[in-house]
């Protein structure tokens, strides 16, 4: 008995300790950045789907954006091409594009199966539906990488209307040029444009790292709270590099455009959306204005 009722009161606690954090995000948006190997394991995609699910249920308006780019090349692999990237930007030719629009839309529709499964409502879209992604072809360092488009504009109207009728919108980072011709969007600039046009509370990229650390080898070196100058002086000292570097970019745009605080998290632990907003510690990074901000809120 004297078990029970300490589990319990635990549970209780818990509650207690995320009431201030479900009352200060009553009816704000959240946009969860969805990829990594949180989309690959059974598990993980569970637990990330309750997540979102329950932010739903408690009063929050989340939206996610999702990627697919493991997916995207096996299937390229079983057609027997080969992938090749450009400054991590996978080379997208005709193929490729109907290849990545193909396995985009069938994740896209087996996230919505999976939220509706636990009875909350979504809807999922490509950034073609409603012009809601419009882009110009990328181009890096004057080489053609192909149908891979960056993001211009983003028509946030059907968004708001499926947030106005009570449903989850769940986005794939597809979208149009001015001549109607298809474009795969990297899924880190889409959430971060998707964030900064609707007016995101927050913005959360799930990634296979803990967050941010001064030492990538050291988790211990986790920084929780990073301010604007903070991460601008780590990329600077060159502590910031490789592949975190355009995320930490993406985080800084986010927050510069209007997005309140921007969380990495490790999309590898179970249910690590709830311990990072609705617990007092968190165990990601949160990139937020400056301090005072953190002090205001």
């Amino acid at each position: 008995m004297d078990s029970y009722m300490e589990q319990i009161t635990i549970k209780a606690n818990t509650l207690i300790e995320a009431l201030p954090y479900i009352q200060q995000f009553n009816n704000k948006i959240v946009v969860v950045k969805y990829g990594g190997s949180a989309m690959i394991d059974e598990n993980l995609q569970s637990s990330v789907i309750k997540d979102v699910a329950l932010l739903k249920l408690i009063g929050m308006k989340p939206i996610i954006v999702h990627g697919g780019g493991k997916e995207i090349s096996k299937w390229i692999g079983k057609v027997g091409k080969e992938t090749k990237f450009v400054e991590g930007l996978r080379v997208t030719d005709e193929e490729t594009m109907e290849i990545a629009e193909m396995v985009l839309c069938r994740v896209n529709k087996h996230l919505v199966q999976m939220v509706e499964k636990l009875g909350v409502k979504a809807v999922g879209i490509s950034g073609k539906d409603g012009a809601t992604l419009r882009v110009d072809k990328k181009v890096v360092n004057g080489k053609d990488i192909g149908y891979v488009g960056s993001i211009k504009q983003v028509n946030t109207s059907l968004i708001e209307s499926l947030l106005d009728d009570d449903f989850i919108p769940v986005i794939a980072p597809i979208g149009l040029d001015d001549d109607y011709n298809t474009f795969n969007i990297n899924a880190d600039d889409a959430a971060c444009a998707v964030a900064e046009a609707i007016g995101a509370e927050k913005l959360v990229f799930l990634t296979d790292i803990e967050g941010v650390c001064t030492d990538p080898e050291d988790k211990d070196s986790l920084i929780s709270i990073l301010t604007l100058k903070e991460a601008h002086n780590l990329i600077n000292h060159g502590f910031i590099g490789g592949g975190m570097l355009p995320k930490i970019n993406n985080c800084i745009d986010a927050v510069e455009n209007g997005v309140n605080r921007v969380h990495i998290l490790d999309g590898r632990k179970a249910h690590c959306l709830l311990l990072e907003f609705f617990t007092n510690k968190g165990i990601g990074t949160a990139i937020i204005k400056n301090e005072g901000w953190l002090e205001n809120e």
